[in-house]
């Protein structure tokens, strides 16, 4: 992922200063640098009013009615924060995901670091043969919560090569292929760059192209899909639940 920015700024909202002081403590310890703010909800509305934030955190023991307020007023902010909620999922509404609050200062900095990731492009590579796909896929993609940086390759050899002259953090890549196929490439992948993530497309009615690559760790997509359908999968992978 890339790490070209000055610091992110990180709003913690809670009624209780023992839970704003936990995060901002996590925070601190965080790897890459964080500009905090924790109060209360009217403070936090007054920041989301001059915008600028980065990462929304809403303690779950907020009122409901102040959960909704500022989930509506991140709506309207410049730029649009990543909403988190922190606790009881039932009581969250209108987020971008939701964490277990953190029990001390360490679970908070492990917390942050995945928050903050959601605000780093992740580099992802389009591997598909048919340049419309791959074309669908980027407008697919473009609706994403996630901050991306996308690449393409046309098939599995090249994916292979880009793999080798460059990072990547996620691969999206299509089971019917010429050459390598799918499933073919993600052994590859995986022996080559066990750390990137892979996500199988396949419009087969096969069920056993969706088991096979699950087995080599692969999450899968089944075409047609949509821009909640491959959040749902980014949820999974940045070790959140989607509220």
């Amino acid at each position: 992922m890339t790490t070209d920015f000055v610091s992110l700024c990180l709003v913690v909202v809670s009624a209780t200063n023992s839970v704003r002081e936990t995060w901002r403590r996590g925070a601190g310890l965080a790897s890459v640098p964080i500009d905090f703010f924790g109060g209360d909800a009217a403070e936090a509305r007054a920041r989301l009013a001059k915008g600028g934030i980065d990462l929304l955190i809403l303690d779950a023991a907020l009122p409901e009615n102040e959960l909704a307020g500022l989930v509506a007023a991140a709506k309207t902010s410049a730029p649009r924060p990543f909403v988190i909620g922190a606790g009881s999922k039932s009581r969250m509404e209108g987020l971008d995901a939701t964490v277990a609050k953190p029990a001390d200062n360490e679970g908070a900095r492990l917390l942050v670091e995945r928050c903050v990731k959601t605000r780093l492009p992740q580099r992802l590579l389009i591997v598909d043969d048919s340049g419309t796909m791959r074309g669908i896929v980027r407008k697919i993609l473009s609706a994403s919560r996630y901050a991306l940086q996308v690449s393409e390759a046309e098939e599995g050899i090249g994916a292979l090569k880009k793999l080798n002259e460059t990072a990547v953090d996620i691969v999206m890549l299509d089971y019917n292929m010429p050459g390598f196929n799918g499933l073919e490439t993600l052994a590859e992948i995986k022996r080559l760059a066990p750390k990137v993530s892979v996500i199988m497309m396949s419009s087969t009615l096969d069920s056993a192209v969706a088991e096979r690559a699950q087995a080599q760790g692969a999450a899968f997509l089944k075409k047609p899909f949509y821009p909640a359908d491959v959040d749902a999968i980014f949820d999974r992978l940045y070790g959140f639940t989607a509220s």
